[in-house]
Formats: C-alpha cells, structure tokens, sequence
C-alpha cells in the first residue's frame, strides 16, 4: 500500500486520501488487465504460423520435426496424404492443370506422424492437411482421431478433402464424382462415433446399427473440422457442416471478401460467426511476416508454410530457426 499512498498528496483530508487511494488502485489493476491483454495478443500473434512437412514427407522423423517446430514457436504442424499415386492418371495436378509431380507419390501416413509428434511435444497442434476422407472408413477413422486427439491432449486439428485425382479416390473406394456428397456422410457418421456412447449412422455411402466406440475425443464435442480446396460450394459446406475453411491458394482478398460471406452464413444457421475459422494452408518457403499479417489481418486464424526439402535433420534444425526468426515473433 506504501507504493500507493506515496503517489497522494500527505495533505489530503482522511475520506479524500481513502477515495484517492481506492482510484489509484483500480486504475493500476485496469493497467495490469491492459498489460496482460496485450500479452495475450502478442502471444496470439506470435503462435499463428504453422509448418507443413515438405515432400518427400518420410526422410526424417516426425518426432524431430515437430519439437524443433514446438520449440521455435510454430503454432502447428501439417501432415497430408495420398495412399497411393496411379503410375498412369488422366488426372490434372489442380495447382498447374498439367503433370503430377514425382513428389506426389512420396507422402507419409499423417496419423502414424502425427502419434510420434505428440509424443515428444505438448503445445503443437497437430493437423492433417487434408485427409482424404472418402478413402478411408470412417469406423476405424474415428477411432484414429479419438486416440489421437485424447493422448495428446485435445491438440488435434482434422483438416479434410475430397481429393482431385480420379483414378486413386477409384481404387480407394471413393466415388469420385460424389465426393464430397460422400465426405459429408463421413464426417457426419464420426461425429456421431466421438459423440454417442451408442452411435449408428443410416447414410447412402456408410450405414451402421448402434455402435459402441471408445475413447472419445478430448476436445468437445470434437476435434475442428477444416474443409479444404476451392470447390463453388466450400464455404456453404463450411457453414452446414464444419468449422472452418482450410484454403491452399488464396490471397489476402480473398480471405477477407470469404470471411465476410462465412460471417453472413453462419448467421442465417443460427452459428457463431467466430466459430467458423480460416486457416491458410501451404505458403511457400519464402513467405515473409508481413505476408503472414496480411492474411491475418484478413480474417485468417492462422497460416501454414512449406519449409524446403532437406535430406538431414541439421539442415532442417537450421531452416526452422531461419523461418522461425522470419516469421515467429
């Protein structure tokens, strides 16, 4: 109280000195508030850029990556996938319109990399970016997530698509030009399995009787789903069914002009406008801060990068931390 009462005026009457100090005080504790709101900004600010673990995505060990990745202040790490890639494909790379890129067939199994990554860190969220949906079965896909998701803590960020080439999403079981009617069956049937102690799903693609599936998720009432690509539909599907719009080619404009229209249709069905997110996804490797708060300042949530290649974990170590000292504040 000294510190307090050394700032009044030793001559002002008892009841004036008592109000005197009571002001101080408020206005030191609403100074203190400001302070600690402003940290959380920074820090906000400071964790809104991920990684997305370049191809070939199996050279090196997941575990390293993301506590290299959690210890310079990246706020996630991407995983992503194609099973398999068809030796012959009539199907367009979407970022070109032309040839797939050898790469494409050198991705990892982003939920095998994602367990060991959580293993090692606690912050990190830990993303797929996308997961193909359609070629995976949602009773085991439930399940995957859920442990996922409750061992590491609630860190989990389910990023999905409907995937572009035609001949893979075939052999997969996929039908590929209902895709995404088929997606939306999917992601309806596991939030039923992470929701209901008894959960059974009636669709066109997937059908089940009351089932029983353990654990459930950590985050309530389930981990965010992210609905990649640029299809005509993306932000209405975002608003009927998911929680957020994951973009990989977009510019600043353009997420401020989507996030004006995610705004208007979350209205109109009755969700917050807030709770629909935009994550930008996949911006190369010499994307710079300002680049970042652009995007941010757009209405992004966050913003994911490609690192380059490296063929040793020392050249990777050594780019993070350049692209951290780049882009983490």
């Amino acid at each position: 109280m000294d510190l307090v009462t050394d700032k009044l005026p030793r001559a002002l009457p008892g009841r004036l000195r008592i109000l005197g100090v009571s002001m101080l005080i408020c206005g030191q504790l609403f100074q203190a508030a400001d302070a600690r709101e402003r940290d959380t900004t920074l820090e906000e600010l400071k964790m809104s850029v991920g990684i997305v673990v370049p191809l070939p995505a199996y050279t090196l060990d997941p575990a390293f990556i993301a506590k290299k990745a959690e210890d310079l202040g990246f706020e996630s790490i991407w995983y992503h996938e194609h099973p398999i890639l068809p030796v012959k494909s009539e199907s367009a790379f979407p970022a070109t319109g032309g040839e797939i890129p050898w790469t494409y067939g050198h991705f990892s199994e982003p939920y095998i990399s994602l367990a060991m990554a959580a293993a090692v860190t606690s912050k990190i969220k830990l993303a797929t970016g996308i997961t193909l949906v359609p070629e995976r079965n949602p009773l085991i896909l439930a399940k995957e997530i859920s442990v996922l998701d409750l061992h590491s803590k609630g860190r989990f960020i389910f990023g999905v698509g409907a995937g572009w080439n035609r001949e893979e999403t075939t052999m997969m079981g996929g039908d590929f030009d209902h895709r995404w009617t088929q997606t939306r069956e999917a992601v309806e049937a596991l939030k039923e399995l992470w929701t209901k102690d008894e959960a059974e799903y009636h669709g066109r693609y997937y059908d089940f009787p009351p089932v029983i599936c353990y654990p459930k998720p950590d985050q309530k009432p389930h981990p965010p789903v992210l609905l990649g690509g640029h299809a005509k539909n993306v932000l209405q599907r975002v608003a009927r069914w998911g929680d957020g719009w994951l973009p990989n080619r977009a510019t600043p404009g353009q997420i401020e002009d989507s996030r004006k229209v995610l705004d208007a249709l979350a209205a109109e069905r009755g969700r917050e406008p807030g709770s629909l997110s935009i994550s930008v996804f996949g911006q190369p490797t010499d994307t710079n801060r300002q680049q970042v708060d652009d995007f941010l300042n757009a209405g992004a949530v966050r913003v994911s990068v490609w690192p380059a290649h490296c063929d040793t974990e020392v050249e990777m170590g050594e780019q993070l931390e350049r692209m951290a000292e780049a882009l983490v504040r």
